[in-house]
This record gives C-alpha cells, sequence and structure tokens, in this order.
C-alpha cells in the first residue's frame, strides 16, 4: 500500500487494509460507469461486461445507462444478480447493505436526471467506494464522507465474487 492524502489508499495488488481482497475496473469510455460498476461486483473485466452489454443492446453512450436504472438492472440480472426495481433513498454510510450501486454527482440537465454509478462495499467490518472514473489516482475509496450519494440500488449477490459478497 501506497499512503497517500487521507481516507484514500493507492493498491499494488488488490489488498486494502485490513484484508478486503477488491478490485475496481476504471471505466475505458467516459460515460461506462455503469459498465465498469457491474464488472467490479461480478469480478470481470471492463471488455467482458461490456461485451455482455452490447450482446443485450446496452452501451456505454446510452444516456439510459446513467440516467435510468433499467440497463443496470438488466445487466447485473444476466450475470445472476438481483437488483430491486425502485431505488432507496440514501440516509447514511451505516445503513448500505454489505453491496450496492450508488447514484453519486446527481444532477438535472433538461429535465432528466443523471448521475455516475459507483459501487459501495462492505466487507469485514471495512466500508469502501469503487469509483470506475478514469481520471482518479485512487479508485478504491474510503474517503467516504467526500461523496454525496442521492440513493442506492442493494445488489443481491447468488454466486460468490470478489466484490460485494456478503457471506464472506
Amino acid at each position: 500500500m501506497i499512503a497517500t492524502a487521507p481516507g484514500r489508499q493507492r493498491f499494488r495488488g488488490t489488498q486494502v487494509e485490513g484484508g478486503l481482497s477488491v478490485k475496481p475496473v476504471i471505466q475505458e469510455e467516459p460515460t461506462g460507469c455503469g459498465i465498469a460498476a457491474v464488472a467490479a461486483i461480478v469480478g470481470v473485466t471492463y471488455a467482458h461486461a461490456n461485451a455482455v452489454a452490447g450482446a443485450l443492446g446496452i452501451f456505454a453512450d446510452d444516456p439510459r445507462l446513467w440516467s435510468d436504472t433499467a440497463h443496470i438492472r438488466q445487466l447485473l440480472a444476466q450475470f445472476g444478480r438481483h437488483v430491486p426495481a425502485s431505488p432507496q433513498p440514501f440516509r447514511s454510510w451505516k445503513s448500505l447493505p454489505a453491496c450496492a450501486l450508488l447514484a453519486v454527482k446527481w444532477h438535472v440537465e433538461a429535465g432528466r436526471p443523471f448521475w455516475h454509478w459507483v459501487v459501495f462495499a462492505r466487507e469485514n467490518g471495512q466500508a469502501l467506494v469503487l469509483d470506475s472514473k478514469q481520471s482518479l489516482k485512487v479508485h478504491c475509496r474510503t474517503d467516504l464522507g467526500r461523496l454525496k450519494p442521492k440513493w442506492y440500488l442493494r445488489v443481491s449477490m447468488k454466486s460468490r465474487s470478489r466484490v460485494c459478497n456478503p457471506n464472506r
């Protein structure tokens, strides 16, 4: 681990202090945060998640991917995960489930809401956020107070993965 600003850590591998095994996935397209979030949750590469998304007719440049929840729920379902149709309002970090998709940077453009998808994970009692944005130096974030989620979607696991597995 390389020390950085308080609340942020850089990782040479996938081990987080405390033994968490997580692997953030970096979005390869400016609007690919949803695809990258799914890839991180299910433990596949961005290219693999993007190929599955494409086969379903889901593309990173489609505004519905970051302004509606249907595409991300469909993509997660393809990987055997369940996400409820209705988002829950964010109340506190402690009240979040072990794995959730968070809507951050929420705003309205031309009457339509938009947001950036990030993954919240709690493993072994430690909370962190995986942020796929390319320009970040640190993608595994523990500086949760800096993030301002609007709402979240609980992700239910039907199989083991490297991230967001509440049974570990």
